[in-house]
């Protein structure tokens, strides 16, 4: 399986980046070649030419579910292939040998890849990288930097991740991956060459759930359908039966809001349902970290468990971080939460303008022929409008259950 199978609907991209990955792995062979015969040591590859498909800096952009992340791991393990096939004209990125599989798997020795769980990525973490992007590849045939999170960069660290894309070392090749150029500080867009994915068709994530995860293909349909194309999302229905009971109870909400009661109860049971789903997190993770944690400073399981003098500091660090993840887990499963709803409403929409567009909701399909039965385009576009603003409120810090309480009022005003 090459490593571009996972990338669902995006061929125009796997092309371009099947061409750049010829390109870089003939400039790393004849530098190679070059150094053998001579003698000399391979450590400083020329930079690609200009007319060369590579270059050392990547910007992958695309809505959310669309596979940024997918591609850029994709890439990472093309660069790093070292299948004999290429000798004969195959093209790098074949899945199977040493460097794609490692890759894939995020443990070759030259592939960083960073996300964060954390709501930014500051100024150090970002000169750790820089360090680390300035080393020559340990074994493999190049240092590759993923930042699945280029968008959570701070103003300070991307100013930091800026100096190193601008004198790139040799042999390094940054992908940054954002959902819009506009993420990025526009020095570091225009240093970089861009790629933009598209959202997946349905039918195909629905294949790759069934090709890929083995899941029965109506459910496949289904979760496919009601995600619009978000392979992430869609797996995560398809296998977690909890966060499809969490989605549907979000699709009740246009039907349980009448009065000032239903609407306020409504935000309420949102928010504890986020707040759970962070709480489910943190237990599967949180523990793990902090045993983890114990062990290194000496005061694991069965040693008494008493800190050693001086690694207090250490411990509340890992506690603080572990706040900040769980207070962007709740954002993200709220935001999750609102998108769902958001197309509920687009569902009534396309009712109420005989659209012939498929719906996404179909498991909901009562509900949504219901609500748009008893209501005007108007009044939908303006409690999809009121989705949106809940989003933006939330985005600025607003308290999350007074955003949430004023969307619902929104909502049964219409």
């Amino acid at each position: 399986m090459a490593v571009w199978d996972d990338l669902v609907g995006q061929d125009r991209v796997a092309s371009q980046l099947t061409a750049a990955a010829r390109d870089a792995d003939a400039l790393v062979t004849a530098v190679a070649s070059g150094a053998a015969s001579a003698g000399a040591s391979v450590g400083a590859a020329e930079a690609p030419p200009a007319s060369s498909k590579m270059t050392h800096a990547w910007l992958f952009t695309g809505p959310p579910g669309s596979g940024r992340a997918a591609a850029a791991r994709a890439f990472a393990a093309a660069l790093q292939c070292v299948s004999p096939d290429r000798a004969l004209g195959g093209a790098p990125g074949c899945g199977f040998c040493e460097g794609c599989h490692t890759s894939l798997v995020g443990t070759h020795a030259d592939v960083e890849v960073v996300r964060t769980d954390l709501l930014s990525i500051g100024v150090k973490e970002t000169r750790d990288l820089v360090r680390r992007a300035q080393l020559s590849p340990a074994g493999g045939r190049w240092q590759v930097i993923v930042l699945e999170d280029a968008d959570r960069l701070t103003e300070g660290a991307g100013n930091v991740l800026l100096k190193a894309v601008e004198e790139p070392a040799p042999r390094t090749v940054w992908l940054l991956c954002t959902p819009s150029l506009e993420d990025v500080l526009p020095t570091i867009r225009s240093r970089c060459r861009l790629l933009t994915l598209r959202t997946p068709p349905v039918d195909a994530v629905a294949d790759l759930l069934v090709r890929r995860d083995g899941i029965e293909p109506e459910l496949a349909a289904t979760v496919a359908r009601a995600t619009q194309g978000h392979v992430d999302r869609a797996h995560r229905l398809a296998t977690d039966e909890r966060a499809r009971a969490r989605r549907a109870a979000v699709l009740k909400m246009p039907l349980r809001i009448d009065d000032v009661g239903g609407c306020l109860k409504a935000a309420q049971e949102l928010i504890d349902a986020a707040a759970e789903d962070a709480k489910q997190v943190a237990e599967e993770i949180d523990a793990k970290e902090t045993e983890e944690l114990r062990a290194a400073l000496g005061a694991a399981a069965g040693t008494g468990g008493r800190l050693p003098r001086g690694t207090a500091g250490a411990m509340k660090d890992l506690q603080d971080r572990q706040k900040r993840r769980a207070t962007r887990t709740q954002r993200d499963s709220l935001d999750l939460a609102l998108t769902d709803l958001a197309g509920f409403y687009r569902d009534v929409l396309a009712l109420q303008f005989g659209s012939r567009t498929a719906l996404a909701n179909t498991d909901v399909q009562d509900a949504v022929e219901r609500i748009a039965a008893g209501s005007k385009p108007e009044r939908t576009l303006r409690r999809i409008e009121a989705v949106r603003a809940c989003r933006e409120a939330l985005d600025r810090n607003v308290a999350p259950l007074l955003a949430v309480e004023a969307m619902t009022m929104a909502l049964r005003a219409g």
